[in-house]
């Protein structure tokens, strides 16, 4: 079954607490923590101490998105912080290799990301170290966008590239009840949903239609 992570960028930030158990209630499987540092993409969220502060209102796991420049000189500290997954952006990172073995090195599950415009040929010599494949079907710095359809192609290729290995790939970027079951076709087996979620009152509700809508 596809695994559902509502993107907390959408949530009500002065309420993220109450948010935070409430998607918990509701059956999302993770909690997806998209870091922005106003460089690497046009915007700026929050950092480590706020996910240190949100930590103790779920035991879901956080999955947390990195869209910052550089990104490893600040590793050991989100995952001190309660990350679960530390994804990574190719594009921001001239090491990408290295900055794979100190996620693990941590104790965390490594994944990379992928802009829509850069080719999936990047993974082809970190594959043994990747834990999760995050392709952004939009350009990343802000939620509410549309899905950009070609990314569809490039899941079905990451698919085929990860084989039998045990890597999630996770799609990012205009997903909703509309577009998630040719994502899930196309290979992906954890969704990002922001908006999606967010933008109604009863979260186990659009939880349910999003899981609805894959199997219809």
């Amino acid at each position: 079954m596809v695994k559902i992570a509502p993107s907390i960028l959408s949530a009500d930030f002065a309420r993220f607490g109450e948010e935070i158990r409430a998607i918990d209630e509701a059956g999302c499987d993770y909690v997806h923590v998209d870091v922005m540092d106003g460089h690497f993409v046009p915007n700026m969220t929050f950092g480590a101490p706020i996910i240190e502060k949100l930590r103790p209102h779920t035991k879901k796991p956080f999955d947390v998105h990195l869209m910052i420049d550089p990104a490893q000189p600040y590793l050991e500290e989100y995952a001190k912080a309660g990350a679960d997954i530390i994804t990574v952006h190719a594009e921001a990172d001239k090491h990408l290799d290295r900055s794979l073995q100190v996620i693990r090195s941590l104790g965390k599950k490594a994944g990379v990301s992928l802009n829509p415009a850069t080719p999936e040929s990047v993974l082809e010599y970190v594959m043994d170290k990747v834990d999760l494949i995050l392709v952004m079907s939009v350009n990343p710095g802000f939620g509410g966008q549309s899905f950009i359809p070609s990314a569809l192609d490039k899941i079905k290729r990451i698919r085929k590239m990860i084989g039998d290995r045990p890597i999630e790939l996770e799609v990012d970027g205009g997903v909703n009840v509309d577009t998630i079951a040719d994502v899930v076709a196309a290979g992906a087996d954890v969704v990002v949903a922001g908006s999606a979620v967010f933008k109604g009152d009863d979260y186990a509700k659009t939880i349910s239609d999003l899981r609805a809508a894959v199997k219809s």
